[in-house]
């Protein structure tokens, strides 16, 4: 049985892009689309593609957010549990120097 890599005229499969190869690529498109040189077809695949590489970048940071784990003390053996993000808060606001409460 003949191997799929090895039939001719069937092109090898590309191999897909590094994530900052695909940030980078997304970046290049980001600004060819706000020049003015793209045609409207053009401009739709672009934006088509931008899509498509944000959608996949977006995956891959939250499967590493995922994976992010961090030491804790564990009976005096550290040990790993899952890294929690705070939710997003408003602008933080700068301490109040010692001694005073915050207004």
């Amino acid at each position: 049985m003949a191997s799929r890599k090895n039939t001719p005229g069937r092109p090898e499969p590309e191999e897909a892009p590094s994530f900052e190869q695909a940030l980078e690529r997304l970046e290049s498109i980001v600004r060819d689309l706000e020049g003015d040189e793209l045609s409207l077809e053009q401009s739709l695949a672009h934006y088509e593609e931008g899509v498509r590489l944000s959608q996949r970048l977006t995956r891959t940071l939250d499967e590493a957010e995922k994976r992010i784990e961090r030491l804790t003390p564990n009976r005096g053996t550290p040990a790993t549990e899952p890294f929690e993000l705070e939710p997003e808060k408003g602008p933080r606001e700068p301490a109040a120097p010692e001694g005073e409460l915050p207004l």
